[in-house]
Order: structure tokens, then sequence, then C-alpha cells
């Protein structure tokens, strides 16, 4: 087996060692007894756990969009396309909601573990990179322009998601939260200018440009 092929079979095995039993249950002996590997195997992949934990969120993070992608049909519109990417982002996290618990418990874990400190900045990075390329690829579906640089808006709605997610996760009440899409595809649609229209500035953005020196 190739190291990546064994660094990849090992990742999974963390993924479902930790979602069956947290972050405490995710020991390297655990993990390699779920792929059926040695612990030499181990060490020929990955320096260390928390070399491979590293690697794990990058790995989720990066499926996560992919998964959002394939799912995602964009609408005539702005706020459809906004809204059809919210329910696409929600859909993958009701197919699964053991992925959604493993990546928090995976950021929890980072917050406290001193090696890893960095680790929850690059993962809500990697977060806005993905959103901000939906977002770019929505406005040029619909011929809409982004009124706020993509970045700053991408961070709002990984916000939203986190809120969605979180709020979810604890209720399962679905339809609270396709409500809570609803007000947020058409509050986050006013940070964007339709095609072909003039119309007035979204208070968001008279507030962004009031602070800007």
């Amino acid at each position: 087996m190739s190291a990546s092929a064994r660094r990849s079979v090992l990742l999974g095995a963390a993924f479902r060692v930790i979602a069956a039993e947290g972050m405490s249950g995710a020991t390297t002996r655990a993990i390699v007894a779920e792929a059926d590997m040695s612990l030499a195997s181990f060490h020929y992949a990955f320096t260390s756990r928390d070399a491979m934990l590293r690697e794990l969120i990058g790995h989720v993070i990066e499926n996560q969009a992919v998964a959002a992608f394939e799912s995602l049909r964009f609408g005539a519109d702005i706020r459809t396309a906004i809204r059809d990417g919210l329910q696409a982002f929600f859909a993958v996290v009701v197919a699964d909601p053991g992925h959604e618990r493993v990546m928090f418990e995976l950021m929890q874990y980072a917050l406290r573990t001193p090696e890893l400190a960095a680790l929850p900045k690059e993962q809500y990075a990697g977060y806005r990179f993905a959103v901000g390329a939906l977002l770019e690829t929505a406005a040029a579906d619909t011929g809409a322009t982004w009124l706020l640089p993509i970045d700053d808006v991408a961070r709002m709605v990984v916000v939203i998601t986190d809120g969605i997610t979180l709020a979810w996760l604890a209720d399962h009440d679905t339809a609270a939260a396709n409500r809570v899409i609803e007000f947020a595809a058409t509050s986050l649609a006013g940070l964007a200018r339709p095609a072909g229209t003039g119309r007035a500035v979204h208070p968001l953005i008279s507030a962004a440009r009031s602070e800007t020196p």
C-alpha cells in the first residue's frame, strides 16, 4: 500500500472513531485497530496523531465543499441562488449529522491543544474560501455584483451556517432551520446588486463604507 493510500485509510478510520467515541476515545491504537493496521504502519504515514488530525480537518473541509457543490443547483436570481446554496449545505448536515459533530469536536480539541492552536483559524479560512467560491459562482450565474468583499460575505455565510447546524443538532427542528435559511437568503441578497439595476445600497454596506478610512 502506498503512503498516500495508507494515509487515506487512516484518515477514514480516525473520522469513524471520533464519530463513535469522541476525541477522548480517538487514541492512535484505536485508530489503527479501526483501520486494521499496525502502529508501525501509522507512524510510516504520519509523524504523530496531531499531524494526522491536521490533515483530517483539511480533508474533511475539502470533501464537504465538494458535496455542497455537487448538490447545488443555482436559481435565476441571487436570492434564490443563496437559498439553494444554504439548502444544499443543510441537506449535507441532515444526511450525516455525525460529520458535523466530528468537525465541531475537532475544533474544540484544537483550541485546547497548544500544538494545534492555529488549526481552528485554518479550518475557518478553508470554510470561507469554499463559500467564497460558491458566492462568486452564484454572482456570475445570476449576473449580480457583490457590494462587499467576497471574504466578508463568506464570513457572514459561515456564521449563519454554523448557527443553523448547531441549532439543528440540538433540536432537529428542520422546519425552523428552513425558516432561518429563507431569512438568511433575503438578508444576504441585500448585499448584492442584481444585474442591470441601480438599487439602493444595503444599510450594512453603508455602515461598512463609513467605517473605512
